[in-house]
């Protein structure tokens, strides 16, 4: 088998994307957000997971040249035995599900929670992490924004960040847009955008906005295929399967963990000083909370 055939099914799926079908479209995107899952789960698995029937799989082969639906899958079946090693389950994981119904579950989270930080992390090259530590640093302004649950991430980037990063503003500030907050921007700056399925109109609007404004656009997302009205400058993408009815986050914090300590790295000196005078700050005001001591 041509071990190129994966990757030239996920490029020819990207550029498909704009012409096809509102469920179709989902397949595609499923397909190239997901490779490892899609060539290893049945196809009724994959039909739920993408809340397709199984004829619309077997039409999406069809649609991209392939004679059957296994034949679609194959490559991503080869993948996966040619080049993935099977992680051993611990055994204080499976010692959970004895536990009963919830320690049952507790495993199902565990497992899925190690696996989508994997999964990951091993999408990232050093290649990548190095050009966009390399286009934070050299920013005139860093403008960082998310909403709803995703704001959580974009908060805790900002607060670690912003110590290698003095440029780092979280947007939007006092009940603005971010667009209201993007009005001076310029080529000079850069836009670190977080938004995950379902993706917020709020974000993907300051996204456009601030690729207008000439704004390099980096993206950490589920997905390189978000909008086909925009494309951005680096996409950095995380797993955010879950066991639950929302997605798990684990991986995209592990990602961003990933991204601090190369800015970490890259700010040197500068940035350990930074470092240094908030810790001096946050001691001489108190900011931490000191049991006191026994008599």
């Amino acid at each position: 088998m041509d071990p190129t055939l994966k990757i030239k099914t996920i490029s020819k799926l990207k550029a498909m994307l704009p012409e096809l079908s509102p469920r179709l479209r989902t397949v595609a995107k499923y397909i190239v957000d997901h490779p490892s899952d899609f060539g290893l789960d049945p196809i009724r698995k994959t039909a739920r997971k993408c809340d397709v029937s199984t004829y619309t799989l077997v039409r999406m082969a069809e649609r991209i040249g392939f004679a059957s639906y296994d034949e679609l899958r194959e490559p991503f079946r080869h993948a996966l035995v040619s080049s993935t090693a099977l992680t051993e389950r611990p055994a204080w994981i499976e010692s959970l599900r004895e536990k009963g119904e919830l320690g049952q579950v507790q495993a199902d989270a565990t497992m899925n929670t190690l696996a989508i930080v994997e999964r990951s992390l091993e999408r990232q090259t050093p290649e990548q992490m190095a050009r966009v530590a390399e286009m934070l640093l050299g920013a005139e302004n860093v403008y960082l924004t998310a909403v709803r649950a995703s704001y959580a991430l974009a908060y805790y980037f900002h607060y670690v960040g912003r110590m290698a990063l003095p440029s780092l503003q979280l947007i939007p500030r006092h009940m603005n847009s971010a667009i209201d907050e993007l009005n001076y921007a310029s080529d000079r700056d850069v836009m670190i955008a977080i938004s995950f399925t379902p993706y917020s109109r709020e974000t993907i609007e300051a996204c456009k906005f601030a690729l207008k404004k000439g704004v390099k656009l980096i993206m950490i997302s589920d997905s390189d295929v978000i909008s086909s009205e925009f494309t951005a400058h680096e996409t950095m993408v995380a797993s955010v399967i879950s066991t639950h009815d929302f997605g798990c986050f684990s991986g995209a914090m592990a990602l961003i963990e990933n991204l601090l300590a190369m800015l970490m790295k890259l700010g040197g000196d500068d940035a350990r000083a930074r470092i240094k005078s908030y810790e001096d700050l946050r001691r001489d005001n108190n900011a931490y909370w000191i049991a006191p001591k026994k008599h």
